[in-house]
C-alpha cells in the first residue's frame, strides 16, 4: 500500500507541475516571444553529460522525433499550447523538463518459478541551466525522480531472468524499487565544452561505457546489449566525473561513484559516499567522428575497478570494455562490444561478446534492432562450473503517436546457465513510453 501511494504521488507530481508552473509563470512569460512559433522546444542548447539515456539527451531526442512522421498524425491532439508553453519556460528560465510513463511485458516460454512479469516506470525530469545559457560553457542542475512499480500481481521483470535461470537481466530498468531519486547532480562546462564535470546523485550508466542503441528505455531490453553486463554498474549515488576532449575527435573520461548508492534513500548518500568509502571507479578513452555523431561514431575503451563490499559480502574486482559503433547512410548502425572481468565486484558476466546492428527508417521515427551475445557468467557471482550462455534480442520500435511507442521484442536465451535442463527460452515482450 505504501509503494502504490508512493507512486500516486509521483504520478501527480510529473503529470501536475506542468500545470502548476504554468498557472505561476504564465503572467512572467517573455513578451517577445511568438505564440505562432514552432512548438517544439529547442533542445539542442541543452547541455548534456552523459549518453542517450541521460536527462539531456532524452528531452533533446523527444522532442526531435515529434518533428518526424508518425503512424497515426490525425489522432494525435493539439498539444501545442504545452509545447508553446515548455518553449516559454526553457527560454525566460533556462528550465528544461519532461515527463513519461514506461510499461513493459514479458512472459518466458518456460521458467523455474514465474514466467511473466509486468512493471511500469513513471519519470520526471529536466536540467535547469542556471549559469552561462546560450553558450557553451554552461552550469547546469540536473534532477530524476522515478517510480519503479509491479503491474499485476506478479514480479517485475527485472526478476524474471532470475526466475527462468538466466545469468543476466531480459529487462534492466523495469523493477519494483518504488519511489527513487535517480539523479540530482550539477554539471558544469569549460573552455568552449572542452572540459566538463558532473557531481552529485548521478547513474553511471548515463555516461559509463555508452554507445548509440544503449537506452533501456527506447532499444534493447536485455543488460547484453545495453551497459556491459562485465561491468557491475553500482546503483544510483553520490559520485562525480569529468570529461575532457582535445583533437576534435578524442575524449577522456573518469569518475568515480559510491558502491553501495541506494536511490530509495537519497538522504544517506553522504554517509553512505564518506563512511563507508567503498567505490566503483572507472576511466575511458575513445574516439568519435565529431561531437553530434559522438554516440553512433565512437570507439572506445573503459577499464573499471570497484572496491569490496564488506556488508554486501562482494569481493573486490576489475576489469575493461571495448566498443565500436558506426552509423552508415544515416540508417544503419553496427556495433560491436567486447567485455573482461575477474569475477569479482558483482559482475554477471566474466566474457562477453554482442554484435548487432540498429536500423532507422527514413520516412519515420521506428527502429529496428537486432543483437547477438556470447557470454560466460562469473564465478565470483554465481560460483564455478556454470556454462557459457547465448543471447539473441529482436525488437522493432514503433512511433504510433506524436508521444507514444510501442515496442514488440523477442529475446531468446540459448543454455540458461542457472537452468540446465532447459537448451532455449523464449521470452517474448511488448513495451510502451508515453512522452510529455
Amino acid at each position: 500500500m505504501r509503494d502504490f501511494t508512493a507512486f500516486l504521488r509521483i504520478a501527480a507530481t510529473a503529470l501536475l507541475v506542468p500545470g502548476v508552473l504554468q498557472t505561476v509563470l504564465a503572467q512572467q512569460a517573455p513578451d517577445d516571444i511568438d505564440s505562432e512559433k514552432e512548438s517544439i522546444v529547442d533542445y539542442t542548447a541543452v547541455h548534456h553529460f552523459g549518453g542517450p539515456a541521460s536527462v539531456g539527451a532524452q528531452l533533446k531526442s523527444d522532442h526531435e522525433r515529434k518533428a518526424t512522421p508518425y503512424w497515426f498524425e490525425g489522432l494525435s491532439g493539439n498539444v501545442k499550447p504545452y509545447y508553446d508553453f515548455k518553449t516559454k519556460v526553457n527560454d525566460k528560465y533556462g528550465l528544461a523538463f519532461g515527463a513519461d510513463y514506461n510499461a513493459l511485458y514479458q512472459g518466458a516460454s518456460e521458467s523455474l518459478g514465474e514466467d511473466d512479469a509486468a512493471g511500469g516506470v513513471i519519470r520526471f525530469y529536466g536540467t535547469w541551466t542556471l549559469r552561462g545559457r546560450g553558450s557553451k560553457d554552461t552550469g547546469a542542475l540536473t534532477f530524476k525522480i522515478e517510480n519503479r512499480h509491479r503491474l499485476g500481481g506478479g514480479i517485475a521483470p527485472q526478476q524474471l531472468a532470475e526466475e527462468v535461470g538466466y545469468a543476466g537481466l531480459t529487462a534492466i530498468t523495469f523493477s519494483d524499487a518504488g519511489s527513487i531519486l535517480t539523479n540530482l547532480y550539477w554539471q558544469q562546462s569549460f573552455n568552449d565544452n572542452s572540459v566538463a564535470f558532473a557531481a552529485g546523485i548521478v547513474d553511471v550508466t548515463d555516461y559509463v561505457d555508452v554507445y548509440g542503441l544503449v537506452s533501456p528505455w527506447t532499444n534493447f531490453n536485455n543488460l547484453a546489449f545495453s551497459t556491459d553486463p562485465t561491468i557491475p554498474a553500482p546503483d544510483q549515488g553520490l559520485g562525480a566525473a569529468v570529461r575532457g576532449t582535445f583533437g576534435g575527435n578524442y575524449y577522456v573520461l573518469a569518475g568515480l561513484a559510491d558502491t553501495n548508492g541506494d536511490p530509495s534513500d537519497p538522504g544517506e548518500a553522504f554517509d553512505s559516499f564518506f563512511d563507508t568509502a567503498e567505490y566503483f571507479k572507472h576511466v575511458e578513452a575513445g574516439w568519435f567522428s565529431s561531437w553530434d555523431n559522438r554516440f553512433s561514431d565512437n570507439v572506445h575503451l573503459t577499464a573499471w575497478q570497484a572496491d569490496a563490499r564488506e556488508a554486501a559480502q562482494v569481493p573486490e574486482g576489475w576489469g575493461a570494455a571495448l566498443s565500436f559503433s558506426r552509423k552508415f547512410d544515416n540508417r544503419w548502425l553496427p556495433f560491436l562490444r567486447l567485455g573482461y572481468s575477474d569475477g569479482g565486484g558483482g559482475s554477471l558476466l566474466e566474457r562477453s561478446l554482442s554484435a548487432g546492428f540498429g536500423y532507422f527508417r527514413k520516412d519515420r521515427s521506428d527502429v529496428l534492432g537486432v543483437g547477438l551475445n556470447w557470454g560466460r557468467p562469473s564465478e565470483g557471482t554465481f560460483g564455478p562450473g556454470l556454462d557459457d550462455q547465448f543471447t539473441a534480442e529482436l525488437f522493432y520500435r514503433v512511433q504510433l503517436f506524436q508521444h507514444m511507442t510501442i515496442t514488440p521484442d523477442i529475446q531468446l536465451l540459448v543454455d540458461p546457465a542457472l537452468n540446465p535442463e532447459e537448451d532455449t527460452v523464449w521470452v517474448f515482450g511488448l513495451r510502451a513510453r508515453v512522452s510529455f
